[in-house]
């Protein structure tokens, strides 16, 4: 069974949407599209370039497809660029027939049913980037192997968050975390079962 890899930049209120640029997504009227860039360092590329180190395959929401294909396929040659353009993207999409960035595929009209069809499938673990709607998905259905969290100092006020209300409550353990000079906390975390509850100092 493929593992699923879900990565993040996050700030520390827990919004995710538009780190890399002003005009990434500014739906919902979003002004502080590329707020990580400032923050940004080698050690963070460093933990990106370790996780996808490995073979893999994309699952993205298609608001986060969108911009990848705006933007990889005519990145300067890199590792990073041909293996994102290599990677097999699995799309939540409602629109297959408007996916050009390929190799591609659509996860289909059930979401979870199709995630868990592609995780059954023979092939590398699959990379989920960025998508606000298909994050609490993958966590409310216990589809996700993996968590790795960039945690960058600011607070947005608003944007779309990686937690959305009603997702089931659930314990995670922290496998590894470092700070780094420019602030950003990367950690990775793994599931743990359900939440436990108790008493301070009982």
């Amino acid at each position: 069974m493929r593992k699923i890899k879900i990565l993040e930049h996050i700030s520390l209120d827990g919004v995710i949407q538009a780190p890399g640029g002003p005009q990434e997504d500014t739906s919902g009227g979003f002004a502080y599209g590329g707020w990580s860039a400032p923050h940004g360092g080698p050690e963070g590329g460093a933990a990106i370039m370790a996780a996808h180190a490995d073979d893999f395959d994309l699952l993205l929401g298609r608001r986060t497809y969108d911009i990848f294909s705006s933007f990889w396929p005519k990145a300067e040659k890199s590792p990073m660029a041909d293996a994102l353009n290599a990677a097999t993207k699995y799309v939540a999409t409602h629109r297959p027939d408007s996916l050009a960035w390929g190799p591609v595929e659509s996860i289909g009209s059930d979401i979870v049913a199709g995630v868990r069809r592609i995780k059954a499938m023979d092939g590398p673990h699959l990379i989920v980037w960025g998508s606000s709607t298909l994050t609490p998905v993958l966590l409310g259905h216990e589809l996700a192997d993996e968590i790795l969290l960039l945690v960058f100092p600011v607070l947005l006020g608003t944007g779309k968050r990686i937690f959305a209300d009603g997702t089931p409550p659930r314990e995670f353990k922290l496998v590894s975390s470092k700070a780094v000079a420019s602030g950003v906390i990367i950690s990775t975390y793994k599931p743990n079962g359900p939440l436990r509850t108790g008493t301070m100092g009982a």
